[in-house]
């Protein structure tokens, strides 16, 4: 395309980087492991196939995110599906540090739970901005939204998760 286009052995060496992030992204997305696997697959292919298209010197991860966004929601349009086929354990997920502390992966497992029962919108926007550590313009971007929305969803989130977190509290305590 243009003289900033990114070569196919560009956009594939970055993927090798990039791929634990997505396919972490794409089980928020579609809160199932086979699921997952099959659009982060679908994802990156569809990344090689358009690596022209990928400005050299920008954000690869941010790029791919996008394109993993936009299947996802072409595929909830076709199948006309709001939900995977059940959520995936957070242990079984690889999302928890097998180095920190039983206390410190207890609440982490209970939080990660609450997450992933969260609308799907608000679960995105949860993984983009507090685990990805996008800001939020960078969010609104990958999401295609407002900014406006992607704060929105984030206080929807924080809101039902405090819920949440407080009643098992009260609960326990």
């Amino acid at each position: 395309m243009g003289e900033f286009a990114a070569s196919s052995d560009e956009v594939r060496n970055g993927l090798k980087t990039v791929f634990p992030r997505l396919w972490r992204y794409c089980l928020v997305l579609t809160g199932n492991r086979d699921r997952a696997n099959d659009l982060s697959q679908v994802t990156c292919l569809r990344a090689l196939d358009r690596a022209e298209q990928f400005a050299a010197g920008t954000k690869l991860d941010r790029w791919v995110f996008k394109i993993a966004q936009r299947v996802w929601l072409n595929e909830l349009r076709a199948d006309a599906v709001r939900r995977g086929g059940g959520l995936v354990p957070a242990e079984d997920a690889g999302l928890i540090d097998p180095r920190a502390g039983p206390e410190s992966n207890m609440f982490a497992r209970q939080v990660l739970s609450e997450v992933m029962k969260l609308p799907e919108a608000q679960r995105t926007a949860v993984v983009l901005v507090y685990v990805e550590g996008y800001s939020y313009k960078e969010a609104s971007d990958i999401l295609d939204i407002p900014i406006g929305t992607v704060m929105s969803r984030l206080a929807a989130a924080r809101s039902k998760l405090a819920g949440k977190l407080e009643t098992e509290k009260s609960r326990t305590g």
